[in-house]
């Protein structure tokens, strides 16, 4: 726990009444810490009890761990995560079980002790304040009532001085409670950060999947919609353009075909829009069928081999897919060649794919935006690209991605 966070903890705990419900959480939290150091304390007081309270504790290591687990989140708010579950040897070389008997056996009895300090705070403010009463209470002329006369003011402040301590008090030791449980309990720091890799990926990988779940929504939306409409009117247009060629004017009927033809190139536009959002043959016929209606559209001969033996994700076939075609442009774009050969594979969890070119290679991806942008969308799956081309070529570009997200 950062020193700022304790600092303020404590500053909030001197200004909150004794009878706030906050101080008595925190000395009910602590005093419920007492009972399970007093094994050591006996320990530590009698000898002959030390060796069999050490062997309990390193026999019940996770069952004490998960008890003081519980009473933090039970009795503080505060929930301390377990660490993952290893075998007694892989704990004991990483040091989980050493750092939990550190706790068990020397931090947790220091802070119960203080916690019987805050306990006997309590009690004393307690029998102070009330001390007019308990004289009140005894008999006139008896031996603790004379020893008490004059004194029972100074008692009494001090009384006062004890309840206003004793939230202060509890709130300290409540907090170093509470940092020694996440220090000593928890996970460590190299789990810690593991754990974090793992939410990152996690939620990069939903992030991915609710992206290509929207472009999927659009494609459905374009394709259902939009598109639908502009196919309805160049039909209605072509008609016009068949059946009223002899009675408009020429003029009109050029208005016509212009019309027409605006509409079938904003019908073609629309549609490799749509490709490019999701192609729906991905989605009907697989990564297979896509690929080979990629090649066929290439401006340069592609000869392809696909071998898909595992299921693929299809957040992953999506950025396959989407790979290949621009790899493809990029070729017929700068690369001067006369084919491209392109492999597909799977093979132990991991879809491979290869696309060479016979073109002029000095392929660069810190000098342009193309492959950069390529790297970049198999990095959004946890996939890799490796470029090779030397001058005078030939470019291989070598991709890996994951079958499964």
């Amino acid at each position: 726990m950062p020193s700022t966070t304790l600092r303020r903890a404590l500053v909030r705990s001197l200004r909150r009444p004794p009878w706030s419900p906050e101080a008595w959480r925190d000395t009910r939290f602590i005093a419920a810490g007492i009972p399970p150091a007093l094994p050591v304390w006996l320990a530590v007081t009698e000898s002959q009890l030390l060796f069999p309270v050490l062997a309990a504790v390193l026999l019940c290591t996770r069952p004490l761990t998960a008890l003081q687990r519980g009473r933090l989140l039970a009795l503080h708010g505060v929930e301390v995560p377990p660490p993952r579950p290893f075998t007694w040897r892989r704990a004991w070389l990483l040091g989980l079980t050493w750092r939990q008997v550190l706790h068990h056996l020397v931090v947790g009895p220091l802070l119960a002790a203080g916690a019987l300090v805050v306990v006997y705070v309590w009690g004393a403010a307690a029998v102070l304040i009330t001390l007019y009463g308990w004289i009140w209470l005894m008999p006139p002329g008896t031996t603790l009532r004379t020893d008490l006369d004059g004194l029972d003011v100074g008692l009494t402040a001090g009384g006062v001085l004890l309840l206003l301590a004793a939230p202060w008090a509890a709130a300290l030791v409540a907090r170093l409670e509470v940092w020694a449980a996440q220090l000593l309990l928890g996970p460590g720091r190299a789990e810690a950060l593991e754990r974090r890799v793992e939410e990152i990926t996690e939620s990069r990988a939903g992030l991915v999947d609710a992206v290509d779940a929207e472009r999927r929504r659009i494609e459905r939306d374009l394709h259902d919609g939009a598109q639908q409409r502009l196919t309805s009117l160049a039909m209605n247009l072509g008609l016009a353009r068949r059946t009223l060629k002899d009675v408009l004017p020429p003029e009109a009927m050029q208005v016509i075909v212009a019309a027409h033809e605006e509409a079938q190139a904003a019908i073609d536009e629309l549609r490799d829009l749509v490709r490019g959002l999701h192609p729906a043959v991905l989605e009907d016929r697989g990564l297979d069928a896509a690929l080979s209606g990629i090649a066929a559209r290439a401006p340069l001969p592609v000869r392809l081999d696909v071998d898909l033996t595992e299921p693929i994700a299809p957040t992953v076939e999506a950025v396959a897919y989407f790979t290949v075609s621009e790899a493809l442009t990029n070729v017929a774009k700068h690369a001067r060649a006369d084919r491209v050969d392109l492999s597909v594979r799977t093979a132990g969890g991991r879809l491979r794919l290869v696309i060479s070119d016979d073109g002029v290679g000095g392929a660069d991806p810190s000098r342009g935006t193309g492959l950069t942008g390529l790297r970049k969308r198999t990095a959004s799956v946890d996939g890799t690209l490796s470029v090779l081309s030397p001058l005078g070529g030939p470019t291989t570009i070598t991709v890996e991605l994951p079958c499964a997200l």
